[in-house]
């Protein structure tokens, strides 16, 4: 299913510069971390077709950290809307679902270094000819967006496309992702925003039906949440620099976002 590198680019591309020195790395003694995501960004965190169980890169990075600092992960599931308050709040030390690092929400969580970076597109219907960009999308009033509340699609409509209003009525939410891409589907909406391996993956899995229009809106940097004052934060971090310099984090985002397939 994520087999096209012309449409995904190369995964040296979507890797965050992250510090590229290796250092020797705490151990916290079997220590449990208490993690959360909500099992629907493709390839980030999603439920296996196969087995139900939680897969995907972020999986992979948290696991692989909690390894190398002789840590044990223990996952739940949540909603996005609850997510960041419920890290805040101490109810889980971690948090994954593809999480831009911004100032403002850096003003209530704790942000790892970013682990990734990937780049934001339109997804359209495959018969669209009306969107070519931001501009033509702006300027164009009779056109929707779907979004899910709260997250980074939303506020790149809203704030890089449109006029900055939270409340415009041109972008229509959703309980999730997937919710807004059957809307688009369904002609209730005309366009939504997502990265490369999301547009890739609902091209690749419902053939003919949708499109990328346009080059990338903007990149956004992804980083897991911890609650603030965490001391998890620097080894986290630091294990999080090694697999960068080892090359691990390039080639695990090389399975998700080129080689692997659900199919």
């Amino acid at each position: 299913m994520l087999k096209t590198a012309a449409l995904l680019g190369t995964a040296a591309t979507l890797l965050f510069a992250l510090p590229a020195m290796a250092q020797d790395l705490p151990d916290l003694n079997g220590r449990v971390m208490h993690a959360v995501t909500e099992n629907a960004y493709y390839p980030l965190n999603f439920a296996d077709p196969a087995t139900g169980e939680g897969i995907g890169l972020e999986y992979d990075v948290i696991n692989e950290v909690a390894r190398r600092l002789n840590a044990t992960v223990e996952w739940d599931l949540t909603a996005w809307d609850v997510m960041i308050e419920a890290v805040r709040a101490g109810q889980f030390d971690i948090g994954a679902d593809g999480i831009t690092i911004t100032a403002e929400r850096a003003e209530q969580i704790a942000f790892t270094i970013p682990f990734i970076t990937v780049e934001q597109y339109f997804l359209v219907r495959a018969d669209e000819a009306r969107i070519a960009g931001p501009e033509s999308f702006a300027e164009n009033t009779d056109l929707l967006f779907g979004a899910q509340a709260g997250t980074s699609s939303f506020y790149t409509a809203i704030y890089d496309v449109l006029d900055g209003d939270e409340a415009n009525p041109r972008v229509k939410t959703f309980d999730s992702f997937g919710a807004a891409v059957q809307a688009l589907k369904a002609g209730d909406v005309d366009a939504v925003i997502a990265d490369q391996a999301a547009s890739a993956g609902y091209i690749g899995a419902d053939p003919g039906a949708f499109k990328q229009a346009g080059a990338a809106i903007k990149s956004d940097p992804f980083g897991f949440i911890l609650t603030p004052g965490s001391d998890l934060v620097e080894p986290v971090n630091a294990a999080l620099a090694q697999l960068a310099a080892e090359g691990w984090l390039e080639a695990r985002i090389k399975h998700w976002f080129f080689d692997y397939s659900a199919q």
